[in-house]
């Protein structure tokens, strides 16, 4: 997979990674819903007998899919983020990394958040899991040396939920809607800079 997005895979690539690969075009072409088995091999080029080496459902692969993606998304963030930057300049470089990382596999990303929590329980605990990854990341890049020496104030877990759920609907939302997410990428960038403000401390 490239950095924050499942592409087709190059032939070598091992059969968990091309069907994982699978999934995430049948899902660009056509959502979950409607993706079957049959979609997945083919576009990992395999067999179903491969599939069901790997994988017991296609519930179970595409939750394999979410949780790679996301994981790529938070280490595309944190590894966008200088630390020796001005503090607002941080705030820039991680809504721009998050939003472009979004909006690289758009039809993906609405997937997930449209489609996943209908899968029950247990797809919503790993959404809740991704979304508590993205909230620590927040906590950690506003708790750095460089930004406590700026007078920026640790961000609560509550308000970094709010800051992250807040922004993933926004984007969601704007994909849905045929624009481009990158567009609300200012609106998002003046409010966690009215979070995080220093001077919101004096």
């Amino acid at each position: 997979m490239s950095e924050v997005a499942a592409q087709a895979p190059p032939a070598s690539t091992g059969h968990r990674e091309r069907l994982l690969a699978g999934m995430a075009a049948s899902v660009r072409e056509k959502g979950f819903r409607q993706t079957k088995i049959s979609d997945v091999v083919r576009h990992a080029r395999t067999s179903r007998r491969t599939f069901y080496e790997q994988f017991p459902d296609k519930e179970t692969c595409y939750l394999e899919l979410f949780e790679a993606t996301g994981t790529a998304l938070v280490e595309h963030v944190e590894a966008a983020v200088d630390p020796a930057a001005p503090w607002d300049r941080q705030v820039d470089q991680a809504i721009d990394a998050y939003v472009a990382g979004l909006a690289l596999d758009a039809d993906l990303m609405v997937s997930y958040a449209r489609e996943l929590p209908a899968l029950g329980a247990a797809a919503v605990a790993r959404e809740r899991a991704l979304m508590d990854r993205f909230a620590d990341l927040v906590m950690r890049l506003a708790d750095t040396e460089s930004m406590r020496d700026a007078g920026v104030p640790p961000v609560a877990p509550e308000t970094a939920v709010m800051l992250v759920g807040g922004l993933r609907e926004l984007v969601t939302r704007r994909a849905e809607q045929g624009g481009e997410p990158a567009s609300i990428s200012a609106v998002a960038k003046d409010v966690v800079k009215a979070v995080l403000d220093p001077a919101r401390q004096r």
